[in-house]
């Protein structure tokens, strides 16, 4: 990206909308382009000044920052950071932002935290970068995704016979809605599933908690020792080395700390390296949205272990950079539109799709 990134500033306090504009002004690479104190005055300098990047409070007079991404995104698609204190670890809050559009989240700190505001400072600068690079167009005239009918006949498809067989799913950046719209298309009788999504600890299990209401499928954070069983899906823990292991008849998680992988604890590379040790061909793995290239090397060793693997294509990832990099390393066998992931997982289940 060519030029300074343009910023636009949405928070209600003064002494915020000040400290932040200092704080981001400390990196060449970034230019403060105005400040708003609420989602209306926001509205008219977004025309105005043209901004790449909001950052967002949730908590503000006349309309909260969520209610106004559902109303900004479907018309004027722009990538947000939710910069609020109420996104700490653990708040429903979080996973609403999410949802509603925003790119990532970045937390205020708080006098009693032990996190200073350099540190926060530094975290809004770097997720700033990447979201100037997030594709958000996709929420243009969206107010919500319903299904194609061939994923609504996916749904229907039997998969019984496979109880043995294990998939992984990797995201990043981008990637809580779209393991929501693959694992809402999945049936119950789909064999067990195992997901890395990137988040910090404290949002997995409201993650996980959401999805599960949204699934036919039960879905929870995981635990040590858990079994990976048809009709569940076991989410990563944030904070946390995620691997498989096979034991006799049956496979289990083992969720223990670990250094990052890739920069990322927990890491989709170790997971997915894990059940190419484990599962060999009995496994599917799919690499979804998200920054960097963690996933890649795991969703190779899977395929050279004769796992089936997918990737999801360019258009329709917010970040197409994981499974890019799995593209171009061979990792993949096939790129495959989001929309048409749940149908392809199924059909390779089925036996009736040859990937090429």
């Amino acid at each position: 990206m060519s030029g300074r990134i343009r910023v636009l500033i949405v928070d209600d306090s003064e002494l915020v909308c000040d400290l932040l504009a200092k704080g981001l002004a400390a990196d060449p690479d970034l230019e403060v382009v105005g400040t708003a104190s609420d989602p209306y005055v926001a509205s008219q300098k977004i025309i105005e000044l043209r901004p790449q990047v909001l950052t967002l409070d949730v908590e503000m007079p006349r309309m909260n920052g969520i209610d106004f991404l559902r109303k900004l995104m479907p018309q004027y698609p722009l990538p947000a950071v939710i910069v609020s204190a109420l996104t700490e670890p653990g708040k429903q809050v979080a996973l609403d932002a999410l949802a509603a559009g925003a790119v990532d989240i970045v937390t205020k700190p708080k006098a009693d935290s032990g996190r200073n505001l350099d540190d926060m400072l530094q975290e809004l600068r770097t997720k700033i970068k990447i979201a100037a690079c997030v594709d958000v167009s996709h929420w243009k005239h969206t107010q919500s995704r319903p299904r194609r009918a061939s994923q609504v006949r996916a749904v229907a498809r039997t998969t019984r016979g496979h109880s043995f067989k294990i998939i992984a799913l990797g995201a990043s950046t981008g990637g809580t809605e779209a393991l929501r719209d693959v694992l809402s298309s999945l049936p119950n009788s789909t064999p067990g599933i195992v997901v890395v999504q990137h988040m910090p600890p404290g949002f997995t299990r409201l993650f996980a908690a959401r999805l599960n209401s949204l699934c036919a499928m039960e879905v929870k954070e995981a635990e040590d020792g858990d079994l990976i069983l048809p009709g569940r899906v076991l989410v990563a823990p944030g904070g946390f080395q995620f691997t498989v292991k096979r034991d006799h008849n049956v496979y289990k998680v083992k969720v223990k700390p670990g250094e990052p992988v890739n920069g990322h604890c927990p890491s989709v590379d170790m997971l997915m390296q894990s059940i190419a040790s484990e599962a060999g061909s009995a496994a599917i793995g799919v690499l979804m949205t998200g920054m960097g290239r963690d996933g890649a090397d795991g969703l190779k060793a899977m395929r050279a272990a004769g796992a089936r693997t997918l990737a999801q294509d360019e258009a329709s990832s917010v970040v197409f950079g994981m499974p890019k990099v799995a593209w171009q390393i061979g990792a993949a066998e096939k790129l495959v539109p989001l929309e048409d992931l749940g149908p392809a997982i199924l059909g390779l289940l089925a036996g009736i799709e040859e990937v090429r």
